[in-house]
């Protein structure tokens, strides 16, 4: 739907206010239909920007409403051939039919078949030709109508498309060798060729079309972190669509907000991952803001809603990820660039071929060197160049543990020349562990951390597993002996407190301490000098500090961090070695972040950015003519994921970070990241001297068929012989070797 965007005006003088058109565009098959598209909305008067993405199937449209109107653009869209209808971006859009994983299973089956058959000669009996004409036909001519219906379609709309090529090759091929067969003449067949051409393509168009089905989830997966059900304090449940500025409703634990507010009544702690990508979450009291999406850990919350709807921080987020997507421009493959003035020029080089040697010779000769024109030009080769390629450099890094989400993925990470990294959960483990134990003097560090640890076994907080973990077995399982707990009480946004005393059967009664107090130094009327340094000196490393003592006065404290991964650092060193700038963008604190840039050896370092702000220093960079690729993990990275030139998600993180990136890493290892940008940029390299290769040999057997030089059965030789070159090239891929773990 039409939305005004708020940031212009309508003063005399100053700019027309401009209206966004979001629609899902319905017909096109390629890359080359969004490009053409995308330039007749541009050559629109009125239309002040125009996105159009293959991959989502989406149009974003912006474009003055005193001149144009929403239907204007739909039946503009609509006059190229095309169909598009209105709506939030808020899914993938419409793609083109593909073959189901069974028929594609049959078609593959049946191409080698007939390959088989007509390459080995002991195979060949009697009639072997009617044979391969059975078992082909379904192959070209019922499995293949995915790609001659939208091929030939492109030929009536006034262009030509890599569908276009594919589907002349192998009807040609085909139909010619059907003439041959059906009417006994003495001449060659090409059924196998036909077939192949076919279950090839088919191939490498499943798995592209997988990934398009794939490209918005991401936003699928943030619209699915919106509440459910909205509870109001007079116990009725209404959707949150219902929900208006002022209203007030009730949060239970494990719900998530519905909306941004401020909390009126309750304690609890909420999971702020979705805006800052930080392990801690925050403690909220009354007066508190909160945000539309997180998650209540515990504790029943009253909050009034200001924030709702389309407004709310969470649908901005989802806006952030649909626009970026909607700018990602398709990547315009060479063959769709080529292939508008290739088809014609082969078309009428046959057919002047036919004409030239009519004059000269007799017509069986004439068809024969006009055949030979055709089936030397059949693009068996242009159709292998980028799905063999993609599918041994995606096998390749799969067994590597790095997934490419479709050829898309690839052309944008040629020249990359700055890694924006998220900091938790990518450059570091993702959760708090206890670092450091400063006791004041005369206290036992052992005891101590007892201590703590027996009373946050009680707390489902973060920071309270992180302290069992490092007093227990690591698994927050504390030992049989251990302190026991009574008067237990949480003291909400501050920490916990209560009586311990030595087990039953205990060996001695270090542990009998009285009254405990563990968490915020504000619960501690004394706090000895040594020991506030100290604290001062972690809290500017940014670390996290839980103070433990009795009687009002502070006996020690832990301090808690969460550490950089053992490989950061190495995959930093790589990329600088390389020449590529690395930027940690973090939405923690300065200290913190500052301290694992430090550590990883990054070159810049940018702290407490929302996921808004990933997204403005990434177009920042862009707008200044760098090639960005974003390397996160949590929902608040997802739009800088989308938003970046290549997006690489740490497949330990959240799904709607992989939704949204181009590459995924298996594991958190970030020296796959390094070598996932290494692989698509040397797959697109072999996609393009692929391409090459086809085009090359198409370029010199041309004019050598249409002299009469190469009979059929020779063109289709050598038309084997540039495919087995392309599969030959691509297999390389196979040897390609990332940095050592």
């Amino acid at each position: 739907m039409p939305t005004a965007l708020p940031d212009e005006t309508q003063l005399p003088g100053s700019p027309r206010q401009q209206t966004r058109l979001d629609a899902a565009v319905y017909g096109m098959t390629c890359g080359a239909c969004a490009s053409r598209i995308e330039s007749a909305l541009h050559a629109t008067d009125g239309v002040s920007a125009a996105h159009v993405n293959f991959a989502a199937g989406r149009a974003s449209v912006t474009y003055d409403a005193d001149l144009l109107s929403e239907a204007d653009l739909l039946d503009r869209i609509s006059g190229l051939g095309y169909r598009a209808t209105p709506g939030e971006l808020r899914a993938v859009g419409p793609e083109p039919a593909t073959t189901s994983a069974t028929a594609l299973g049959a078609a593959l089956v049946l191409a080698a078949t007939s390959m088989l058959i007509s390459s080995v000669s002991a195979l060949r009996f009697t009639g072997w030709e009617w044979l391969v004409l059975g078992i082909t036909m379904p192959v070209v001519l019922v499995s293949g109508l995915v790609l001659h219906r939208p091929g030939w379609l492109a030929v009536r709309r006034g262009h030509a498309t890599m569908d276009t090529l594919v589907s002349l090759g192998s009807l040609i091929a085909w139909g010619w060798s059907a003439v041959v067969t059906v009417a006994g003449f003495d001449g060659h067949v090409y059924f196998d060729t036909a077939a192949v051409i076919v279950a090839v393509v088919l191939g490498g168009r499943r798995l592209e079309a997988r990934a398009r089905r794939r490209a918005g989830d991401a936003i699928g997966a943030l619209v699915g972190l919106s509440a459910g059900a909205v509870r109001l304090p007079d116990g009725r449940d209404v959707p949150p669509s219902q929900l208006a500025v002022g209203m007030t409703f009730l949060v239970r634990p494990g719900e998530r907000i519905a909306a941004d507010g401020v909390v009126t009544e309750g304690h609890s702690s909420v999971d702020t991952s979705i805006l800052t990508g930080e392990a801690v979450p925050r403690e909220v009291a009354p007066g508190d803001e909160v945000t539309g999406g997180m998650l209540n850990t515990h504790g029943a919350l009253t909050v009034e809603a200001h924030r709702v709807g389309a407004d709310g921080t969470l649908a901005q987020v989802v806006r952030l990820v649909s626009e970026a997507l909607s700018r990602k421009a398709p990547i315009q493959r060479l063959a769709d660039r080529v292939s508008a003035v290739f088809v014609p020029a082969v078309v009428v080089v046959a057919a002047a071929t036919l004409a030239a040697w009519l004059l000269v010779g007799p017509a069986g000769e004439a068809v024969s060197f006009a055949v030979a024109v055709l089936i030397v030009a059949c693009p068996c080769a242009l159709g292998l160049a980028t799905p063999a390629a993609f599918m041994a450099g995606s096998g390749r890094g799969a067994r590597m543990g790095v997934i490419i989400r479709g050829p898309d993925a690839l052309e944008a990470a040629r020249r990359i020349d700055v890694v924006a990294l998220d900091k938790t959960g990518t450059v570091t483990e993702g959760r708090l562990e206890v670092v450091a134990v400063e006791a004041a003097e005369g206290i036992d560090q052992t005891a101590m951390l007892a201590a703590a640890a027996a009373l946050e076994a009680r707390s489902e907080h973060p920071v309270a597993e992180a302290i069992v973990r490092a007093a227990g077995d690591g698994e927050g399982r504390l030992a049989a002996d251990w302190p026991v707990v009574a008067e237990f009480r949480n003291l909400p946004g501050f920490g916990v407190t209560g009586r311990l005393a030595a087990a039953v059967g205990a060996a001695d009664a270090a542990c009998d301490r009285g009254t405990v107090t563990v968490g915020r130094a504000e619960l501690f009327a004394q706090v000895p000098a040594a020991l506030a340094r100290a604290a001062a000196d972690h809290s500017a490393a940014g670390r996290t500090l839980v103070f433990v003592g009795d009687g009002g006065s502070a006996q020690g404290f832990l301090a808690l961090a969460d550490r950089v991964k053992p490989s950061s650092a190495a995959a930093v060193a790589a990329w600088r070695r390389a020449g590529v700038e690395v930027v940690l963008l973090s939405g923690d604190n300065g200290a913190a972040a500052t301290q694992a840039g430090r550590q990883v050896g990054a070159d810049r370092v940018l702290a407490e950015l929302t996921p808004a702000g990933k997204v403005a220093e990434i177009e920042r960079l862009q707008a200044a003519g760098r090639r960005v690729a974003m390397v996160g993990d949590g929902v608040n990275d997802a739009p800088a994921l989308a938003a970046a030139d290549v997006g690489v998600a740490v497949g330990t993180g959240a799904d709607v970070a992989a939704e949204a990136s181009d590459l995924t890493l298996v594991g958190g290892d970030l020296r796959r990241a390094v070598d996932a940008l290494n692989l698509a940029r040397r797959t697109l390299g072999t996609i393009r001297g692929n391409l090459f290769w086809a085009f090359a040999y198409n370029t010199a057997a041309i004019p050598l068929a249409a002299a009469g030089l190469l009979r059929p059965e020779i063109a289709a030789a050598a038309m084997g012989l540039s495919s087995l070159f392309v599969l030959g090239n691509s297999l390389r891929l196979n040897r390609f070797a990332g940095l050592r773990p």
